[in-house]
């Protein structure tokens, strides 16, 4: 059946502090887009603490459900509707906890709604304290939060145990009934005997396993022990062989004689090893001595050939600058006579621009004090301004409020009604006659009228008169005396004498408030800024200019300059200064053309003189050398001491090489290490001849070869009993991996349908893709173009995109066995490019057909053109766009 929203009202929950309802949810497509924290991902913890939430638990979940800082008891209220039925619940967190479900078979609460809840919608009840997606049943999976649809995940056991029973009718019954589970259950018992659930060996294995290696290596140590004693022997035999041809090796004297005849000849090769490095050494000096006399000769030869080219080279360079020479002397003069020219130009330039300036400077000081005059006489205007501005201010400041007014008005109604009173209720008295003959409480009155508001004794002669007037007459007259403190109290405290005084005071502050805005124009009109003094606009400014003036103006240029005719002098003096300095310009250009054509010829000149130089420095270098005058001869007595001295050095070397003194020393050695090694040798085997002894005097009454036996037989049973706890551990592990074997062929018979229902959706996404399902129903891995790719190695877009289309598998399975199912999906799809997101968008749409489907997203350009019915939540309120 399909599980359809209707209406949800919260109060007090996060930050849903006041009550907020969302109705007009629809059983197809419902997307509400708004921006970040207005409260999407808040309504779906909402639904799930309502429906799956136990409503007595106060764990810190539950806590978080109360707005920050509030102490509230947090509501839900949600209407719905399950396999066609209207249901309602109404569940309170915290203060006052307290649940409530309507449905088809009444109203219940407390425990009682809670398991009518898990019931309905398939959930756990021992999970709901504690927030547990996986406890929530198919809602659970369907109502996605927040990232937790960018990983592809295994279903609930919840969830996998009803697909399986939906699937049962399509494969038949699973391997799994009660004969199953208790043949497995002995198996697996007896398999944790022998091994470990990694199928590491332990237990009896173990057990065996070690008894049989402490018995090899018992009788691997006897049998080596024995076989050791009989090595000995043999070892003892071999040594004392050997120490016997050792010893007569030492008694020969042929290296001792082969020795002295190599020590003799080693003198003689040294000898001659001394001669051949003096022949060397000499033939050495024999051979630079003809170097060095051949290339004195070599050098004087070349200073000549140099000599005698550089010198025709320089005389060709300078007969080359002859011409050169007096066009460069014509060329500087004119450049000296242009510079010379140029200065008389820029000095008068100078003059007229310096008499422009005067000029300027003296109509800028004119301009100044003609400014800095008006700015006194704005100054004065200035100070009359601010003072009738402070006292406007201050006649405004003697403003009485409005409200101080209307208080004074109704304390002035409170005197004229309680006066008013006053007269209605008193009694007059009018009295005509002579004066004192009636007495008015013993004391004598004159004629006229009087208000008695107590009783009064009038006195005539003998006669008594009581006038007694009504009780209330006294009461209005303290009313009257008390309005009429509180209105003089009032006065008195706005310095009035009466209302009236009161209203023309604030008639002349309200003009003062008037004038004030006149007066603020009239000084800002007379403080502007005047640029010909720096001077800008405000009072503050023009005080502060007139505060730094002296007492007196500054006094005014009288006669003033022509600028028009120092700036056409300035102009002429600006066009000879341009003339001369264009014919300057020109004079060096032409000067340089000239330097330009003689450089290389001067450079050239410069090189062969320098070369001159040289050749005639080392010609003269040469031949003040003592052996240049006698070179010849010199040489050839050199050349043929050389000759020489390279016979002397052949001979030598054919003396060194019949005697070489590393070959006799490297003999002499080897005689010598044969000799040491013998002496070692024979050390080490009376050594070992006598361990080998006093071994075998030890171990051989030690019965070695008993035990030997001993120690094989218990080998050989340890070897037996191993053998047999194998042979039961490879059966029992067989017997499981068999039930095993049998057991994923018949899950995989589920899997299928599953992957089946998943690639209905996932073809349209990936086309051509094999999809691999692990046994708890969680997608692993995804097969395209024969590359198979796990999940967790896909980008996040497609993660999230697998996610979401095996939820709709299941969705749909779940749905065909009549589980409550709708979808909810918060911010979904962020990863997903466009292309992808319209296809996630057509499936969406499809599922929504068949259940109810919720996209809460703040992602409105790409869900905008998604047809759907649209909910805006907008601070509590919900309106609803059909589209």
């Amino acid at each position: 059946m399909s599980l359809r929203l209707r209406r949800i009202a919260l109060d007090g929950f996060r930050k849903f502090r006041r009550p907020t309802v969302i109705d007009g949810l629809t059983d197809g497509l419902n997307i509400i887009i708004e921006d970040n924290e207005i409260g999407k991902s808040t309504l779906l913890e909402a639904l799930r603490a309502a429906f799956f939430v136990r409503h007595n638990t106060k764990n810190q979940l539950a806590q978080s459900y109360a707005p920050h800082g509030e102490a509230i008891g947090p509501k839900i209220d949600v209407s719905f509707e399950a396999n066609g039925a209207p249901w309602s619940v109404s569940k309170r967190f915290l203060r006052s906890a307290a649940v409530e479900v309507t449905g088809p078979q009444g109203r219940a609460t407390g425990e009682d709604a809670e398991v009518q809840l898990n019931t309905l919608l398939g959930s756990v009840k021992d999970s709901s304290r504690g927030g547990d997606v996986a406890s929530y049943g198919a809602l659970g999976l369907l109502w996605v939060a927040q990232t937790e649809a960018l990983a592809v995940a295994a279903p609930g056991q919840i969830v996998r145990d009803g697909v399986t029973s939906t699937l049962e009718a399509e494969v038949g019954s699973i391997m799994g009934g009660s004969a199953y589970k208790k043949v497995r259950t002995r198996i697996d018992d007896q398999y944790g005997a022998y091994w470990t659930p990694t199928g590491q060996k332990k237990g009896r294995q173990t057990e065996a396993r070690e008894r049989l290696e402490a018995a090899e290596i018992s009788a691997r140590v006897a049998s080596e022990r024995l076989a050791a004693l009989e090595q000995t022997f043999a070892d003892l035999e071999s040594a004392r062989a050997k120490l016997r041809g050792i010893e007569r090796e030492i008694a020969d004297e042929t290296d001792a004689e082969a020795r002295q005849a190599l020590v003799a000849s080693l003198e003689i090769a040294r000898a001659a090893v001394q001669i051949l490095a003096t022949r060397r050494a000499e033939q050495e000096a024999a051979k630079a001595k003809v170097n060095g006399l051949e290339d004195l000769e070599r050098r004087h030869q070349a200073a000549i050939k140099t000599r005698n080219t550089t010198r025709q080279a320089l005389e060709r360079a300078q007969e080359r600058r002859k011409g050169v020479g007096e066009r460069l002397l014509a060329s500087r003069q004119r450049v000296t006579d242009a510079r010379s020219k140029l200065e008389t130009a820029r000095q008068a330039r100078q003059a007229a621009k310096a008499a422009l300036s005067a000029g300027e400077q003296l109509i800028v000081a004119r301009q100044r004090a003609s400014a800095s005059t008006a700015a006194r006489a704005r100054h004065a205007e200035l100070v009359e301004l601010e003072g009738e501005h402070r006292d406007a201010k201050l006649l405004a400041a003697t403003s009485i409020p409005g409200k101080s007014i209307e208080g004074l008005e109704i304390l002035e109604r409170f005197v004229a009604e309680a006066r008013a009173v006053v007269n209605s209720g008193a009694t007059r008295v009018a009295l005509d006659g002579p004066d004192g003959v009636v007495l008015m409480d013993g004391e004598p009155i004159a004629a006229g009228e009087r208000t008695l508001i107590r009783a009064t004794t009038f006195t005539f002669g003998d006669a008594r008169l009581t006038v007694t007037p009504p009780s209330t007459a006294e009461s209005a007259e303290e009313a009257l005396a008390a309005a009429m403190r509180k209105l003089t109290a009032a006065l008195a405290e706005l310095g009035v004498d009466n209302i009236a005084d009161a209203r023309n005071r604030n008639e002349r502050a309200r003009d003062a408030a008037g004038e004030i805005r006149t007066l603020a124009a009239r000084i800002e009109a007379a403080t502007p800024a005047d640029p010909a003094i720096d001077l800008v606009a405000g009072p503050e400014a023009l005080k502060l200019y007139v505060s730094g003036l002296g007492e007196d103006d500054p006094p005014v240029p009288g006669e003033l300059p022509d600028l028009i005719s120092l700036t056409e002098a300035l102009e002429i003096a600006e066009d000879d200064w341009a003339k001369a300095e264009g014919i300057q310009e020109s004079a060096v250009d032409a000067l340089r053309r000239i330097e330009e054509e003689d450089a290389p010829l001067a450079t050239e000149e410069a090189g062969s003189a320098s070369d001159l130089a040289n050749a005639l420095g080392q010609i003269k270098a040469v031949e003040s050398h003592p052996e240049h005058p006698t070179l010849e001869a010199t040489l050839m007595l050199a050349r043929e001491r050389a000759a020489y001295c390279a016979v002397k050095l052949e001979e030598a070397e054919r003396n060194a090489t019949a005697h070489d003194p590393a070959a006799i020393t490297k003999k002499i050695d080897v005689i010598d290490a044969r000799g040491r090694t013998a002496g070692e040798t024979r050390n080490r085997l009376l050594t070992e001849i006598a361990r080998l002894e006093n071994t075998i005097e030890i171990e051989g009454g030690a019965g070695l070869g008993d035990r030997a036996a001993a120690a094989g037989e218990e080998a050989e049973a340890a070897r037996a009993a191993f053998e047999r706890v194998t042979v039961e551990a490879d059966t029992l592990k067989l017997l499981r991996e068999t039930l095993d074997e049998a057991h994923d062929e018949t899950s995989a018979q589920f899997v299928g349908p599953v992957a089946k229902r998943a690639k209905r959706h996932i073809e349209r996404l990936l086309p051509g893709c094999e999809l691999c399902f692990s046994e708890d129903l969680a997608l692993v891995s995804v097969t395209r173009n024969g590359l198979a790719e796990d999940c967790e190695h896909l980008s996040r877009g497609t993660q999230e995109q697998l996610a979401v289309l095996t939820r709709i598998a299941f969705a749909d399975m779940l749905l065909e066995q009549g589980r409550p199912v709708s979808l909810i999906l918060d911010d979904p799809l962020v990863y997903s490019d466009d292309e992808r997101l319209d296809v996630m968008i057509e499936i969406l749409a499809e599922a929504a057909t068949r259940m109810q489907v919720i996209l809460l997203t703040c992602r409105d350009r790409a869900f905008r053109h998604v047809p759907g019915h649209r909910i805006s939540l907008m601070g509590g309120a919900m309106s609803r766009q059909e589209t």
